[in-house]
């Protein structure tokens, strides 16, 4: 039998955690549920949608779980937040690793984690609560990833990396082994980090350029 789940949250990755979570895991959605003033509807992806601040009347924290499925919105502290109050009012935070995700014995996420298809995480390497890992991901072995922390897609973590909380870290950018990335640090798409990485740092990689020869010029393509 299923765990029935409510989802906090009714924009794109919402949608997407009502998907995995429905074919990829012991968890049934049930409903959604957003703050209040935000609740302009009474139905979101054909379920019920519910204000936050009446959730708990409607569904049982002793009888249901929730995720709290939010972006990386000011570094990821609106997601921290909005999981701290749903363990004021009660809930059990649900997690989800896909099946299709490589991971080894006895791995277990922490709280309220979001780990997508095709990611790799390494023995000995430890993942915070409230993570996000998007799709393809190399997490080394050793390596640990703060809580409350964004991590896209096909980014690479060395071995023995340590992430503090509330980082971003975007597609494509690489981190060697044995270097600490500081809490609150944005790492952009593509950007190479060889060196420690101080607490609110910005660290981005370069655009490439249009070159001066246009397209209907090449020779060979």
């Amino acid at each position: 039998m299923k765990t029935p789940l409510v989802i906090f949250g009714a924009g794109d990755i919402a949608e997407l955690a009502d998907f995995y979570f429905a074919n990829d895991s012991g968890y049934e959605v049930v409903a959604f549920s957003v703050d209040g003033k935000y609740a302009t509807d009474e139905v979101a992806f054909g379920r019920p949608l519910i204000p936050f601040e009446e959730l708990e009347r409607a569904y049982s924290p002793s009888d249901y779980s929730l995720f709290v499925a939010l972006s990386y919105t000011q570094l990821n502290a609106l997601r921290r937040e909005k999981c701290k109050e749903a363990r004021i009012k009660g809930y059990r935070l649900a997690s989800y690793v896909s099946s299709r995700a490589t991971v080894w014995r006895g791995f277990e996420p922490a709280e309220n984690c979001f780990i997508l298809e095709d990611n790799t995480i390494q023995p000995f390497a430890r993942v915070g609560q409230n993570v996000t890992l998007w799709s393809g991901n190399h997490i080394g072995h050793h390596s640990r990833i703060g809580d409350h922390t964004f991590i896209a897609s096909h980014v690479v973590v060395s071995g023995g990396v340590e992430i503090g909380e509330q980082c971003f870290i975007g597609v494509n950018a690489t981190l060697r082994d044995h270097i600490r990335v500081g809490d609150r640090c944005v790492i952009g798409a593509g950007a190479l980090v060889l060196n420690d990485a101080a607490p609110e740092g910005v660290y981005l990689g370069r655009e490439t350029e249009r070159s001066r020869v246009p397209s209907s010029r090449l020779r060979r393509i």
